[in-house]
């Protein structure tokens, strides 16, 4: 009876050699129980369209190192005649502003790409070609390059760095604003000062990117993602996603997740 009776206050107080392992299971791994009480949360996936404008953080490096150097330097009064350090960041920095809006301007995929370049090897190898035929020509050339001397002191490159600087903290703020969400089982968008959301399902939704400029998905591997919503008529276009290669594996993952989970949820209620 003594037996029976400590048997029956054991189950009711939980002091059960199971009930001691689901205890003793519970404190080692507290936040496996959490999880398996709460369950997993969704994954969110952030889709970002930024402006055009991020593409010139060559520009602002060179603006930045040319500011550096030129303090050290002390050149806060410059004369192209004497001083080298200045002429060259100069020059420097106006090579790499001009491909840097190049690149902003114009749109190079592939093909375009290719011609480019065949263009540019076309052009140096006439110019070889010209001075082995014309040899006195590269003096004249030279000296008419020699009179051209750009240069900018400590002041100026400060400013140009301070200004970009502050553009790029003007667009990180502004996409805070305006940006897409891929959540549970739901496309989002986020846009206005209030937080405006519009809610497209993600069921069925079809991704397809492109890229449409080789340079700029070389700076930061941006690129076009173009989202087919079942429920919309128009594709949904979004430009300069960074690193848009890694995204679209994200949303293929994730979508496909998707269709695993509606899937067998919809096996296991028939």
């Amino acid at each position: 009876m003594n037996g029976d009776e400590s048997t029956q206050e054991d189950a009711k107080t939980g002091d059960s050699p199971a009930a001691g392992d689901a205890n003793a299971a519970s404190n080692r791994d507290p936040k496996s129980a959490k999880k398996a009480s709460s369950g997993k949360s969704p994954h969110r996936i952030y889709l970002v369209p930024y402006p055009k404008f991020v593409f010139m953080y060559p520009t602002l490096l060179v603006a930045l190192i040319a500011t550096v150097a030129l303090f050290f330097g002390d050149y806060r009064s410059v004369n192209p005649d004497t001083d080298t350090l200045p002429v060259v960041l100069t020059g420097l920095f106006l090579v790499v502003m001009m491909a840097n809006m190049f690149i902003l301007v114009f749109d190079f995929p592939r093909a375009t790409s290719l011609t480019l370049v065949f263009i540019v090897i076309s052009i140096l190898l006439g110019f070889w070609i010209l001075m082995k035929v014309s040899p006195e020509l590269l003096p004249s050339i030279g000296n008419l390059l020699s009179r051209v001397n750009p240069v900018a002191n400590t002041s100026f490159f400060c400013c140009i760095t301070i200004a970009m600087f502050l553009m790029y903290i003007a667009i990180f703020i502004k996409v805070r604003f305006d940006y897409w969400e891929l959540s549970s089982n739901e496309l989002l968008h986020h846009h206005g000062f209030l937080s405006d959301l519009k809610r497209y399902p993600a069921p069925n939704l079809r991704v397809d990117k492109e890229i449409n400029d080789v340079f700029e998905y070389m700076l930061l591997g941006a690129g076009r993602l173009i989202l087919h919503p079942s429920t919309e008529k128009r594709a949904i276009v979004l430009d300069n996603i960074l690193f848009v290669s890694k995204r679209e594996q994200e949303l293929t993952r994730e979508l496909g997740s998707l269709k695993v989970k509606i899937g067998g949820d919809s096996s296991d209620e028939h």
